[in-house]
């Protein structure tokens, strides 16, 4: 599929650099912006120690459905400039903002037609761009139905239950090292601090733990499709029963799928934070590509484009 170079500009005048994924035939096309996951990600889903590799499957997928796909590489990561370290919860929003309007106002992208793919924070801007209005549908994967702070109160009790046993002996003492990080983030005023020694991105911590996703989940009124795996160690699974009491007018329809981890790739084994390196030698799943492309195509009014012989490409 063809990939063209696209910049979005900020409200601070940043030139977020990004990549748009066409379909085949002449447009103008629906379109999706993605949204990955926290700290310095590429427009791939990718940073140096972790990589999702989303980006380019989900487009490739979208756009034999005739869905265009612009994603865009974070601040201080990839091409885009910047320190990442220095930006907040509610800036990266702003962001996501400003790249669904630059979507939207493309020539190749119906503005009548652009959607949201969120993963893990990604998901939660996603929430916030449903509530505003600023898209005609949203995909959440792997988002939650909590404040932050509960949400990381949640991830680590669930991740520490996957240590070994020595390791959970310690549960304690590494809780109550955790209580006191968590209560110097709270006082915290710069952007950045020092915490237990590594630099943190002190002022998204603030943000993020403050905010609470219901709000946004309460306020949407477009069609909202909400994936969270049965194995995710860093959402809580039943956060889906929430988001269906919340979400107005029953808008919203989950999936907890079995097997599938925070990574978006399944797990039929034994499940704990020791397997995301060998998790991510494998693609993300493709019975996930297939659900949200399959979610969205009619909710964007999408038609898959023709092959040369003048059949239509086949869905993934």
């Amino acid at each position: 599929m063809p990939d063209t170079a696209m910049t979005v500009t900020a409200h601070d005048g940043t030139d977020l650099a990004g990549t748009l994924t066409l379909p085949a035939g002449p447009g103008p096309h629906p379109a999706v912006l993605l949204l990955h996951g926290s700290g310095p990600i590429d427009r791939e889903g990718n940073s140096k120690k972790l990589k999702t590799n989303l980006g380019g499957p989900l487009a490739d997928a979208l756009a034999a459905a005739g869905i265009a796909t612009l994603r865009y590489d974070r601040r201080g990561t990839g091409a885009t400039p910047g320190n990442w370290r220095a930006w907040g919860f509610t800036d990266n929003c702003d962001d996501a903002v400003a790249a669904a309007r630059a979507l939207a106002a493309h020539p190749a992208v119906r503005s009548d037609a652009v959607a949201v793919v969120g993963h893990s924070e990604g998901s939660l801007h996603a929430m916030a761009l449903a509530a505003r209005r600023e898209v005609r549908a949203a995909v959440l994967l792997a988002g939650y139905a909590r404040t932050g702070e509960a949400a990381v109160r949640w991830q680590a009790r669930s991740i520490m239950q996957g240590m070994p046993a020595p390791v959970r002996l310690l549960r304690r003492p590494l809780g109550a090292l955790g209580e006191r990080a968590l209560a110097r983030i709270r006082r915290t005023r710069t952007d950045v601090a020092r915490i237990a020694g590594m630099p943190l991105n002190a002022r998204w911590m603030r943000e993020n733990l403050a905010h609470d996703t219901r709000e946004d989940l309460a306020a949407i009124q477009v069609p909202v499709l909400a994936v969270t795996g049965a194995k995710d160690l860093q959402v809580d699974p039943d956060d889906l029963d929430e988001m269906r009491r919340v979400v107005p007018g029953g808008a919203v329809e989950t999936h907890r799928v079995p097997d599938l981890t925070h990574l978006l790739r399944r797990d039929p084994g034994r499940h704990t934070i020791r397997s995301y390196g060998r998790l991510l030698r494998g693609p993300v799943d493709p019975g996930l590509l297939t659900l949200v492309t399959a979610w969205l195509a009619p909710r964007l009014d999408a038609t898959a484009p023709e092959s040369p012989t003048g059949a239509r490409a086949d869905r993934p």
